[in-house]
């Protein structure tokens, strides 16, 4: 309908170019703040089918748009205005790259004739695009009105290509607001512009890998984002149940999975995913560039290339082989490719030894229980202030399984890793690569967006909330309900307990914890949450003793409006998060 309406106009406006083809794609929410250099762009988006959520940072617009791309699997959008506007959305943009989110950046520029080059002295004008060009797939100014369907043409096209990512298109004021001779090849649907299926792969690829895995002794599937942003959990746990092979994770796709099902060793129990990663004959690796936080995928945390065959699937080509010597590369859509030896399995029935495989999937059960049993020590008192343990475990017990968690924060977010189980695919938000401080406050709005029928709530620390708290106003203006638990320790947790170790150690060992004159910049002063977001017309609760907090997150779910619980927390306790030593090493290069 759009693309039909438009080819009967015969003038246009630059930005309407933009909103009509966003409008093709499936598009329906922008993020952004306004501004009269793309106003051409942003007012004509409602007509079209497309709403415009407007945060109060443009950082905050990119983790929306991250947010919402991964959890729909679509196309997240936002956009920014020339000069300070592009300059307060890099660091959104440096994350949602890392992260792996499908972005779309839409920015301003000042008028043709007095940029590129730059007469000197021009307001509001660098380099965007080439700054923006170093942190993204890829990055172009639209240099004429009548290349401005072809520049965001290619950019889509980059953008649904490989491993998902940021895709930066910049247009000049003067192009963006004036309107123009509509031409006849501007506009086309998606599929007459780039290839729209999944990647598949080879046939032998398939019927090689169906009979490696079944041939193997002990196989193992390790899952990355690419599970996450196909939509491949189901095949994922199919195969698994199948093979009866264990699942392991990156720390990025702990959301691609059901942590319940037997199969699955969840990325908390640290010593269980060594063991599976070293006791296994034959790895399927699904969407993971097996990064730093995965060792490389080096011994001694995976067993050596000599005693373990791998499989790699991925979009991106140069991620296969890259950090592992691979045995069978496939470049492909996860799903697709999951679907297919699933199809094969099935029509040929291959004979399988299960009971080996079943015998490590109940050793590797077994010690994650050993470890949860110990880690649910540090529920055991009711102290108060409260031991941060609670907070995660109180909302697993509180929210709906299919609420949608966001975790930010240093210490914070290793307590909420360790005490949440993830019970539904796509239900836990992050920034396990960047490990970005604050853009969870966004990531949970723009969760909220894509998904309006859910609860939606994150757990950050009262550091990390002091980045972005006004947000929380963005949340009362857009009704958006999310409920902040702000763990407050007054201090930067994870960053004082490396000083300590580093200034006193033998004290710290001892004292656990060391004074403020003792350390350096280490501790905060304290703000009050709760007030603060009654101030912005939220909901506001404080809470120190873990047994009230379970009334709090209902009298919060209650009030159907954003709100926020202030969390009084042990600062010393919060200090000493679990397995602080293993994430050290997860930084080390590994020896075998």
């Amino acid at each position: 309908m759009a693309l039909a309406m438009l080819e009967r106009k015969t003038k246009i406006k630059g930005g309407e170019i933009i909103s009509r083809m966003l409008a093709a794609e499936g598009v329906r929410k922008v993020f952004g703040i306004i501004d009269g250099t793309y106003f051409g762009f942003y007012s004509t988006l409602r007509q079209h089918g497309i709403d415009l959520v407007t945060p109060r940072h443009e950082t905050s617009a990119a983790h929306m748009a991250g947010a919402l791309a991964r959890l729909t699997g679509g196309l997240g959008v936002c956009m920014a205005s020339n000069g300070p506007g592009v300059a307060n959305v890099l660091p959104g943009v440096a994350v949602e790259q890392a992260e792996g989110n499908r972005v779309l950046l839409i920015t301003s520029s000042r008028r043709e004739g007095i940029i590129d080059p730059d007469r000197g002295g021009t307001y509001q004008y660098f380099p965007q695009v080439e700054v923006t060009r170093a942190m993204c797939k890829w990055s172009c100014a639209v240099p004429s009105i009548d290349r401005v369907a072809e520049v965001l043409r290619r950019a889509l096209r980059i953008s649904f290509e490989g491993r998902p990512g940021v895709v930066h298109v910049d247009v000049p004021e003067s192009i963006m607001n004036a309107e123009h001779e509509l031409g006849a090849d501007w506009l086309r649907e998606p599929a007459r512009s780039r290839v729209t299926a999944p990647m598949s792969p080879g046939r032998d690829q398939v019927v090689a890998a169906a009979r490696m895995l079944a041939e193997a002794k002990r196989p193992m599937l390790h899952v990355g984002s690419g599970v996450v942003h196909a939509g491949a959990s189901a095949e994922v746990h199919a195969l698994a149940a199948l093979l009866e092979a264990p699942i392991t994770t990156s720390w990025a796709a702990r959301a691609a999975v059901d942590e319940r099902r037997a199969q699955v060793v969840p990325m908390i129990y640290v010593d269980a995913v060594k063991q599976a990663r070293t006791s296994t004959d034959l790895v399927l690796v699904l969407g993971s560039r097996m990064g730093e936080t995965e060792w490389w995928g080096k011994a001694p945390y995976w067993a050596p290339p000599a005693e373990q065959r791998l499989i790699q699937v991925d979009l991106e080509a140069q991620n296969l082989g890259n950090n592992r010597p691979v045995d069978l590369a496939v470049q492909a859509d996860v799903r697709v490719f999951l679907r297919a030896v699933l199809a094969e399995l099935e029509a040929t029935r291959p004979t399988m030894a299960l009971e080996p495989r079943r015998e490590l999937i109940s050793k590797l059960r077994g010690a994650c229980e050993r470890r949860r049993a110990k880690l649910d020590e540090h529920l055991a008192g009711t102290a108060l202030p409260m031991a941060t343990a609670h907070v995660a475990a109180v909302c697993q017990a509180t929210f709906a399984d299919d609420a949608v968690v966001v975790v930010d924060g240093g210490n914070t977010a290793i307590w909420g890793q360790f005490f949440h189980e993830v019970r539904r695919p796509g239900t836990m938000l992050g920034t396990p690569k960047m490990g970005m401080l604050g853009a969870g406050v966004a990531q949970a709005l723009g969760a909220q967006v894509a998904c309006p029928g859910r609860q939606v709530y994150c757990i950050i620390g009262d550091g990390a909330m002091g980045f972005h708290p006004q947000e929380i106003e963005t949340a009362v203006r857009n009704q958006l309900p999310v409920i902040y638990l702000v763990v407050c320790d007054k201090q930067w947790g994870m960053v004082k307990m490396n000083q300590q170790f580093a200034l006193r150690p033998i004290k710290t060992l001892l004292m656990k914890s060391l004074g403020p004159d003792e350390t350096i910049n280490a501790d905060l002063g304290e703000i009050e949450f709760d007030a603060l977001a009654r101030a912005m017309g939220a909901h506001g609760e404080r809470v120190s003793d873990p047994r009230g907090l379970r009334e709090a997150i209902q009298r919060s779910l209650a009030s159907g409006r954003c709100a926020v619980i202030h969390v009084d927390v042990d600062p010393v306790k919060h200090m000493w998060a679990p397995n602080l030593k293993t994430f050290k090493d997860m930084h080390q290069e590994p020896r075998s």
